[in-house]
């Protein structure tokens, strides 16, 4: 059954059923915007529920702060408009749409996994990217983003979760009187750089956790002393 074990910490069965129902509603009801366009039907598109899965299910992740989400999603759509208009050929259109998306994310630091797909979608022309045109990006793209963000906003905080993610200082309580954390932030900084690797948590959050993980392992040792 290991198998089946949490990849995330945190993943209780209590936490993914909040995050479930929160993925319903935020879907269904910024499908539901679609009545207010002309098409008079559910207007969604499939990249949405990627970045559902991000804000609902990892909250904290900085890929699913509400920048990245809608200026993530909505930048790729206007890169992925622009490569299909300048390469004819698909195969080549849709790789230089997801590596231009990438880049472009990652200068604006709105990088989004799902803004690859929005691309994607954008490049190859699809039947919502076709009958929307140059407007693909606003409509649906940003409509549905942002009407994603807000829901989540929402949300989270009858939930009582932080979204947009603020890093919370490390509780004094928590931390025993000679444990003050013999790191500073440059240490980790220079540990990151070490590893030379990315990680899908903030860099606060990182802080943070040292903090308490340091605490505890003081306590301990004093404890066994």
């Amino acid at each position: 059954m290991k198998l089946f074990d949490p990849i995330l910490a945190g993943a209780t069965i209590s936490e993914r059923s909040i995050a479930c129902t929160g993925a319903f509603i935020a879907v269904a009801l910024t499908a539901a915007t679609g009545f207010a366009f002309p098409v008079h039907s559910p207007l969604v598109v499939a990249p949405i529920g990627a970045s559902a899965v991000l804000i609902f299910a990892v909250p904290a992740s900085p890929l699913a702060q509400p920048w990245p989400v809608v200026g993530g999603n909505v930048i790729s759509a206007f890169v992925g408009l622009g490569v299909a208009w300048a390469i004819a050929d698909v195969t080549i259109a849709a790789a230089c749409a997801v590596a231009l998306a990438i880049a472009v994310m990652s200068v604006t630091r709105s990088l989004h996994p799902p803004g690859g797909a929005v691309a994607l979608t954008a490049a190859l022309g699809g039947p919502v990217a076709v009958k929307w045109g140059v407007l693909f990006p606003l409509v649906p793209i940003g409509v549905n983003s942002l009407c994603l963000v807000m829901l989540g906003m929402a949300f989270h905080a009858l939930s009582r979760r932080s979204y947009p993610h603020r890093a919370a200082a490390a509780k004094a309580a928590a931390l025993s009187a000679g444990a003050a954390a013999a790191f500073n932030p440059e240490d980790i900084d220079e540990a990151l750089t070490q590893m030379g690797e990315s990680f899908d948590i903030a860099r606060n959050d990182l802080d943070r956790l040292l903090q308490y993980a340091e605490a505890n392992a003081a306590r301990r040792q004093a404890s066994n002393s």
